[in-house]
């Protein structure tokens, strides 16, 4: 989700999206929103008679509106975590910290490194490391205007023990909410490989991108689920065609499928969606698979289940298409929690390694490009009421001519087919001003053990070494705001 933000003048922004990305700013012809082909991109200026154009919907200009919902202490602190990830050397210590023996190991010296990493990284990034933590973290979200999507931040089981451990947790996640009021928590989050052990997820992959090479090659234990790769989808991680999965492979497989059913109807229960996360390519497939099939169960009255769409991949629009022709032929909703990407270093690295081409869009404006487009496409599907979508960007130049496009068609800002989402602990002022819009906004909040969430830790150090997000607009108004409230409090 994350893109680094260089906030232009307002009046620049605004004629800037609307050269930028056509698709976003055009009505469809079709009432559903069509699958026909619109062009990606119209940069021809516009007339100079042409009337003047409004002012942008979502606006990030006025820190005192923005972050008059929170306390100046939490203000100081989150200020002082931004500046500190923003500095290189910084962000290298704490990857090199993270990844080292210290933290795997026991006394003192691990102690010491939980401790600053929980009151840096975890801190700003991290919503607690249980339930009651969480909800209290969530409490705050909404008392601000914004709502919680709880993550327990577990990944990469090895074996079903694990799996089932993490199934608890995740049941106890949902039984959490109960303490909440409705509405407060807007999704619970699931990555696949922490209910399906990971090796067994690797092996599905491989059997799915091989039936994609050979359709003829049967997969006895496949159900019926919407379209998993496409054409253009990339099968270099399976060179050779793999073995059937073993009988104890297939047993192993089903208790997965039920951990997963298990989820999707505590879920069901307590009127909470469940998303289901994006990992790496090498085991997407078979996460796709999981998604796609319990969707099929679970959405044919409402969104419940939701995957994940990584809009870095060169495949992600074909594929969206794809999914959304056979959602509508079955009569089932499509919910897609539309993201940019998170693996991308080593999706290049791996790609590299086999000697093929990277998966991912060869420049950072074509990733917008897609992202653009293919949120185009389900808030057009939102509008013919065949889809629903959470859009979770960093982006802003994407949040606006999102807003545009919900205007353009009609859209209620609070529909609930339409979220908007934010990393927690970043893009801060994005999200309070998509909140003073009127739309639906929440925090994507990982939660749990230091130890446990620390592979996602990894990646946000990662992702802010590298672009920064948004926390570079985020320390600009913070400053202001300090400032301001500093200056109020002396004259």
């Amino acid at each position: 989700m994350a893109t680094r933000i260089v906030a232009p003048p307002k009046k620049v922004l605004f004629y800037s999206l609307r050269i930028l990305a056509r698709p976003l700013n055009s009505v469809p012809d079709q009432p559903d929103g069509g699958l026909q082909e619109n062009p990606i991109h119209d940069r021809s200026p516009s007339s100079s008679t042409a009337a003047p154009l409004p002012s942008p919907p979502i606006d990030i200009t006025d820190p005192g509106r923005l972050f008059s919902a929170v306390p100046t202490a939490k203000l100081i602190n989150s200020a002082t975590n931004l500046h500190a990830v923003a500095v290189g050397p910084v962000v290298d210590l704490g990857i090199r910290v993270m990844n080292s023996r210290m933290i795997m190991g026991t006394g003192l010296t691990r102690a010491a490194v939980i401790g600053v990493v929980r009151r840096t990284f975890y801190e700003q990034f991290c919503g607690g490391e249980d339930t009651v933590e969480a909800a209290a973290t969530v409490r705050r979200l909404n008392e601000a205007g914004l709502r919680g999507m709880l993550d327990y931040a577990v990944e990469d089981a090895e074996d079903n023990p694990s799996c089932d451990r993490n199934l608890d947790a995740f049941l106890q996640t949902v039984e959490s909410t109960k303490t909440l009021p409705q509405g407060h928590v807007s999704f619970l989050i699931v990555k696949i490989s922490a209910i399906c052990p990971i090796s067994l997820l690797r092996r599905v992959a491989d059997l799915l991108r091989w039936q994609k090479k050979d359709p003829s090659f049967h997969l006895p234990w496949m159900q019926h689920s919407f379209p998993i790769l496409s054409d253009s989808t990339p099968l270099y991680h399976t060179a050779e065609r793999p073995q059937p999965l073993t009988l104890d492979e297939e047993a192993d497989l089903l208790l997965a499928q039920d951990r997963l059913r298990r989820i999707g109807s505590r879920c069901e229960e307590y009127n909470i969606p469940l998303c289901i996360d994006a990992e790496y390519t090498a085991v997407q497939p078979a996460i796709d698979f999981f998604t796609y099939s319990s969707a099929a169960e679970h959405n044919r009255h409402e969104p419940i289940i939701y995957g994940t769409l990584q809009a870095y991949l060169k495949d992600a629009r074909e594929r969206l298409v794809l999914m959304s022709e056979a959602a509508r032929k079955m009569g089932i909703f499509l919910g897609v929690k539309l993201v940019r990407g998170a693996y991308m270093a080593s999706e290049k690295k791996l790609a590299e390694s086999l000697g093929h081409e990277s998966p991912i869009h060869d420049s950072l404006q074509e990733t917008h490009d897609c992202y653009n487009d293919c949120a185009s496409f389900m808030l057009e599907s939102i509008a013919g009421g065949s889809g629903a979508v959470v859009l979770a960007t960093h982006n802003v130049e994407s949040g606006q001519l999102a807003a545009m496009k919900v205007r353009d068609l009609g859209i209620s800002e609070g529909n609930r087919l339409l979220e908007f989402a934010q990393l927690y602990g970043m893009a801060e002022s994005f999200s309070f001003g998509l909140r003073n819009a009127g739309f639906r906004v929440s925090k994507y909040m990982p939660f749990g053990p230091v130890d446990k969430v620390m592979p996602y830790l990894l990646r946000r150090a990662e992702e802010n070494r590298g672009l920064l997000s948004a926390s570079a607009l985020d320390r600009q108004l913070m400053r202001k705001e300090l400032w301001r409230r500093l200056m109020t409090s002396f004259f």
